[in-house]
C-alpha cells in the first residue's frame, strides 16, 4: 500500500517568536502519518531561530536573507521545499488534531481541486468565524472579496450553516494547501504585492487555468488574525493597491474597462467617507494606494499568460455588489448577499 502524499507544512515567520511557543506543539501533534513541518523565517530581530533550534529541533528551518513578506518570502521558501502538497500556514493558527486528512482526502479524490482550506473561527471567540477566509472566500462582481461567514466586518457565529464543502472563489492564505506541482506551475504568488490579496490573486490565476478551489469544513483550524500585520495605514495601503492591481491583472479587458473607473470612484466614495469622519491615516493610504496602482499600470503592468475569463464564469463570483448590500440595503450576513 502506497504511503499518503507527503505534506510539508511551511510557516513564514516574523518575529514571531510568542506564536510558536504558543501554536506550534499544535501542529506538531497531527494526526497524519506524513508531514513535515518547516518554518521559513523572514530576517526576524527577534529570538525565534535560536528559540525553534533549542525546543523543536524536528523542525525544518529555512533562513531568508531579508524581510520578503508574505508572498515572495514564501515563493522563495517553497522553492526550496519538497513535498506533494504544500500547507501555507500563518504562526497564529492553532489546529485540530485531525485537520489535514479530511483535506488531503477531497483533493484527491477530486484531482481537479488544486487549492483547498479548512473552516477557519476565531481563536479569542472559538464560536465565531475568523475574518481571514472563514468557511470560504467569494468575491462579488466588483471585485471585493467576503468569505462564508464574513462580509466586511461582520462575523458570523458558526451553527454549521455552512458546514458542506463546497467550490469557493478564493482560499485564505492563513491555511492553504496546494498541490506542489500546480503552485510551481502557477508560478506562486504574486511577489509585488508583498502582503494581501495574494491568495486571493493566487486562486483567481488557478481558476483560469482550469483548477477548482475549495473549503471543506470538516477540518477546522483556530485562527488569532492580525498577528503578522495589525490594522494601520500600511494594511489599508496594501488592502486598496492590491486589490485594484489585481482586478488589472485577471478581468478580460471588456469587463476591465468599466469596472476598473467604477472600483477607482467607490474608493474615492469610502476616502471622502473617511476624512468626514476624522480617518485621515486612511484617506492618505487610499491615496498612496491610487499614486501606486497607477504607477503599477504604467511602469510595471506585469500580466499573467493564463487566457481571462468573464467573472460570472468562474466558481465564488456573486453578481450583486456586496457594498449596496451591506451598506445601503443592510444585508450583513452571506446567505443575504450572495
Amino acid at each position: 500500500m502506497n504511503p499518503p502524499p507527503l505534506v510539508a507544512i511551511v510557516i513564514l515567520n516574523f518575529n514571531g517568536e510568542k506564536y510558536l511557543e504558543k501554536f506550534l506543539p499544535t501542529v506538531l501533534a497531527s494526526e497524519y502519518s506524513n508531514f513535515k513541518v518547516v518554518v521559513a523565517d523572514n530576517a526576524s530581530s527577534d529570538d525565534s531561530i535560536s528559540y525553534l533550534k533549542e525546543h523543536f529541533p524536528s523542525v525544518d528551518i529555512i533562513i531568508l536573507e531579508k524581510n520578503f513578506g508574505f508572498a515572495e518570502g514564501y515563493n522563495q521558501a517553497l522553492n526550496q521545499v519538497q513535498a506533494d502538497y504544500f500547507v501555507l500556514l500563518n504562526s497564529d493558527i492553532e489546529v485540530t488534531s485531525n485537520w489535514i486528512s479530511p483535506i488531503i482526502d477531497l483533493m484527491e479524490k477530486d484531482k481537479q481541486i488544486a487549492i483547498c482550506q479548512p473552516k477557519i473561527l476565531a481563536y479569542n471567540h472559538k464560536t465565531h468565524f475568523e475574518y481571514a477566509g472563514a468557511a470560504g472566500g467569494w468575491i462579488d462582481f466588483l471585485g471585493y472579496p467576503f468569505a462564508r461567514g464574513r462580509v466586511f466586518e461582520m462575523l458570523e457565529e458558526d451553527q454549521n450553516q455552512y458546514s458542506n464543502n463546497t467550490e469557493i472563489f478564493w482560499a485564505t492564505g492563513a491555511a492553504m494547501f496546494i498541490k506542489a506541482n500546480i503552485y510551481i506551475k502557477l508560478g506562486g504568488l504574486y511577489g509585488f504585492f508583498f502582503a494581501h490579496q495574494e491568495e486571493i490573486d493566487l486562486c483567481w490565476r488557478a481558476q483560469l487555468a482550469g483548477y477548482k478551489i475549495a473549503c471543506c469544513t470538516s477540518s477546522v483550524v483556530y485562527h488569532v488574525g492580525g498577528g503578522t500585520l495589525p490594522k494601520g495605514h500600511r494594511k489599508t495601503f496594501l488592502n486598496f493597491r492590491n486589490n485594484l492591481i489585481m482586478l488589472s491583472r485577471n478581468l478580460p479587458l471588456r469587463e476591465k474597462l468599466w469596472k476598473m473607473p467604477v472600483r477607482l470612484i467607490l474608493d474615492g466614495v469610502f476616502g471622502g467617507k473617511c476624512f468626514f469622519s476624522g480617518d485621515f491615516d486612511s484617506v492618505k493610504a487610499i491615496l498612496k494606494a491610487h499614486r501606486a496602482y497607477y504607477h503599477w499600470c504604467l511602469k510595471i503592468h506585469d500580466w499573467h499568460t493564463y487566457p481571462k475569463k468573464n467573472m460570472n464564469k468562474l466558481s465564488g463570483v456573486s453578481k450583486r455588489s456586496i457594498v449596496w448590500r451591506y451598506f445601503i440595503a443592510g444585508k450583513k450576513i452571506f446567505k443575504e448577499i450572495f
